[in-house]
């Protein structure tokens, strides 16, 4: 018993230490973190310059001005500063993308300063990250990357890089909050208040083992200086685009090829979905998931044995999926489950693809309709020219739709097209009357609309409870 309270007492005391100093870890450290310096050649009248009409008198004046400052019609060579790191002895540096982008020439400089001409391997501006090259005659220090998935809300971070042009630097804070998304597809950020300023950008964030767990990429700020809220690219996110950087110069992500939106509470419902939970697919272009059979309306569950919550994490899902990988995909179409067994292609050869179009018929019918707040017709040659459709296009055109609806609220406007009703087809008026009723029928609250608009679906969810 008393060894057992000795054990309890010692975790405790550990659970509660603080570090007198990070001194040892920087010293530790320091030698694998590079300052990056990169230079452009700019032609002449890139940068703001003043307006002056042409034949002013003042247009000389100005003219001359430029040419005593040394400006005239000559390209000029801007320099800029950033932050990296060394992952490996023989040479290889991270850094940001919009660090390097650019630029005609990189130079980087380590703590002992020393400095060394660096070439590009490869980038990925998806994910902002850059991988480097130098040829040094003896091991450099190195640093490894951590597991960022373990970083917790409340850890010290540490924060080391070149901010504003200032030389090595070193700052300290605590992991703010996880799995922040700015604007790219790929975006897992852990957000920081270690201080992090402009010069920072692609330096290190280390947990305190020492271990690579983010590199800093952005700060929100109104004045453009640290507030305390910054952002690192969570180390596993940036150590599978490296690693695939390092073996093939370029990303390689999985492809499923299809489009995809969030499930809302209100299309759970117009499906009998048990949960607002996974991807609702809206269209399938010519691709891996249309050869495996998945259809538009089809909502994916699982990817690959693990569950979906929803399209952020599926479209993170297939990216780090490999190339050319046989994976199983969970859907639910039509109140019930199926398993399709889809082949994965690569998203970097398909980002140009156009997906097909759905072929229907055309309907007879002329008459408009007014309906779930929306005025309705049947396409016909006429509308298909005003909307610029293809000829084997199909659906009811939206031709008013009321602004005190739920439509409305919805984002349904005027020159909208909907192809499928309750997740059939609709050519006809008579279409969509059959589909509110047959979903009133069965005790639904909402109908689930297929909606075009320039070519690019959604679904919307409408209430239809007299």
């Amino acid at each position: 018993m008393t060894l057992v309270l000795a054990l309890m007492l010692a975790q405790a005391i550990a659970a509660q230490a603080r570090p007198d100093s990070f001194a040892d870890l920087a010293q530790k450290i320091s030698p694998a973190v590079v300052n990056i310096t990169t230079s452009t050649v700019v032609a002449q009248g890139t940068g703001p310059s003043p307006i002056v009409p042409e034949g002013s008198p003042f247009e000389d004046f100005f003219e001359q001005f430029r040419n005593r400052q040394g400006e005239g019609d000559r390209p000029r060579r801007s320099s800029a500063l950033g932050s990296g790191f060394v992952i490996s002895e023989d040479g290889f540096v991270v850094t940001n993308n919009h660090v390097i982008e650019s630029a005609d020439e990189i130079v980087i400089e380590f703590f002992s300063g020393e400095t060394l001409p660096a070439e590009v391997i490869g980038t990925d501006p998806k994910t902002d990250i850059a991988l480097l090259k130098v040829k040094a005659d003896k091991p450099l220090p190195f640093v490894s990357f951590g597991d960022s998935d373990t970083a917790r809300v409340g850890d010290w971070v540490l924060a080391m890089g070149n901010p504003l042009g200032q030389g090595f630097s070193l700052s300290a804070g605590i992991v703010s909050a996880r799995n922040r998304a700015l604007s790219g597809t790929y975006d897992d950020y852990i957000q920081t208040d270690a201080a992090i300023n402009r010069g920072n950008s692609g330096g290190p964030l280390f947990n305190l083992d020492g271990e690579v767990v983010g590199v800093n990429t952005a700060i929100l700020s109104p004045t453009g200086g640290s507030i305390g809220i910054g952002f690192s690219m969570a180390s596993n996110v940036v150590k599978r685009v490296v690693d695939q950087l390092q073996e093939f110069g370029e990303t390689r992500r999985g492809w499923l090829g299809v489009r995809i939106q969030d499930v809302t509470d209100d299309v759970a419902e117009a499906m009998g979905l048990e949960k607002a939970a996974g991807a609702l697919v809206t269209d399938v272009p010519e691709g891996p998931a249309a050869d495996a059979g998945m259809l538009a309306g089809d909502v994916i569950l699982s990817f690959d044995g693990k569950d979906v919550a929803d399209t952020r994490s599926l479209v993170r899902q297939v990216g780090n999926t490999e190339v050319g990988k046989a994976v199983r995909v969970l859907v639910f179409r039509d109140g019930k489950t199926t398993t399709l067994k889809i082949t994965l292609g690569r998203r970097e050869d398909a980002e140009a693809a156009i997906p097909v179009a759905q072929p229907g018929g055309e309907s007879q019918e002329p008459a408009e309709k007014t309906m779930l707040g929306l005025t309705l017709s049947p396409l016909n040659d006429e509308l298909r020219a005003q909307l610029e459709l293809d000829s084997n296009a199909s659906g009811l055109v939206v031709t008013d739709v009321d602004n005190l609806s739920e439509a409305y609220e919805k984002g349904l406007r005027a020159g909208d097209l909907i192809t499928e009703a309750g997740q059939q087809k609709v050519a006809a008026i008579s279409d969509l009357d059959d589909r509110i009723a047959e979903a009133r029928e069965a005790g639904r609250k909402s109908l689930l609309l297929l909606v075009r608009r320039a070519g690019e679906p959604r679904f919307v969810a409408l209430g239809i409870e007299e």
